[in-house]
């Protein structure tokens, strides 16, 4: 039987980031996965605060330089990666000079939430994709972690992604962690996703953008769910209860790994080359 494939798409990765309980997961269940004998790929955001210099990051030149349109106007996909030592993996990253050469993450100096963090979200989840696209790499599972990836699951399942070879049979693992944002994301966000498909019932579960309905929106397009930390809104738990999501309690990295990766096995499909 051919390998399963899992792309992680993280928010934050120590040692990109500052060690916790989401950084920590985002390194140590790839690790883990790829020790149960999994193939698997990580994408992150090259934020601001990620030091290129200390971390070793370089253009990956060839796959770079699509333009991705969102509302109009054209942004640049650069593709940038570096290696975890001494594991040996690799960490993709995506970047823009529009979106991502700042000096911080989703918030600024004054932790003022950036008002262009819809189109970040939007331009990350494609960038993960079309990168994708131009790898070749079939994944069989998806497993977004933050909630700057959780605009994922609606991509593949309900945009022209969904169509695409790479992703028909896709599935969609979602982590539940603290970290939230508070206000809503820009008001027109709901309409920035009608240019790559879906329908009136897709569109209307982005039109509050706070972090609660952004996250009920991921969960209902997924096809599972991680408790990631220790602390969660208990509204995402019962939202996926209802829903008959299968759940994966919060546990230490290591243990929860286990049932995950049954997770993964359990309801990926894989199709023999």
């Amino acid at each position: 039987m051919a390998k399963g494939r899992v792309l992680f798409v993280s928010q934050e990765i120590t040692p990109y980031f500052p060690e916790d309980e989401v950084s920590n997961f985002g390194r140590q269940l790839p690790q883990y996965t790829q020790d149960f004998g999994k193939e698997i790929r990580i994408f992150m955001p090259r934020f601001g605060n990620v030091n290129e210099r200390k971390n070793q990051l370089h253009e990956v030149i060839r796959l770079s330089g699509i333009n991705l349109i969102i509302d109009n106007a054209d942004h640049p996909l650069i593709i940038k990666v570096a290696s975890i030592q001494p594991a040996r993996i690799q960490v993709y990253f995506i970047d823009n000079e529009d979106y991502f050469q700042r000096r911080f993450d989703v918030v600024d100096d004054k932790g003022q939430f950036f008002p262009d963090n819809d189109e970040r979200v939007i331009f990350f989840s494609r960038g993960v994709l079309e990168t994708i696209k131009k790898l070749h790499w079939q994944p069989h599972i998806i497993h977004c972690t933050g909630w700057f990836s959780c605009l994922m699951p609606f991509y593949v399942k309900r945009t022209d992604y969904k169509n695409h070879p790479l992703f028909g049979t896709t599935k969609m693992v979602v982590t539940i962690t603290d970290k939230e944002y508070t206000g809503v994301l820009h008001q027109e966000f709901h309409k920035k996703l009608k240019m790559d498909g879906g329908t009136v019932k897709d569109w209307g579960m982005y039109k509050e953008s706070d972090y609660l309905n952004f996250m009920m929106a991921s969960i209902y397009y997924s096809d599972g769910v991680v408790v990631g930390t220790k602390k969660i809104d208990g509204r995402l738990l019962d939202y996926a209860n209802s829903l008959k999501k299968p759940i994966i309690e919060y546990a230490p990295v290591q243990e929860q790994s286990v049932a995950i990766n049954e997770l993964y096995d359990k309801i990926m499909i894989i199709e023999e080359d």
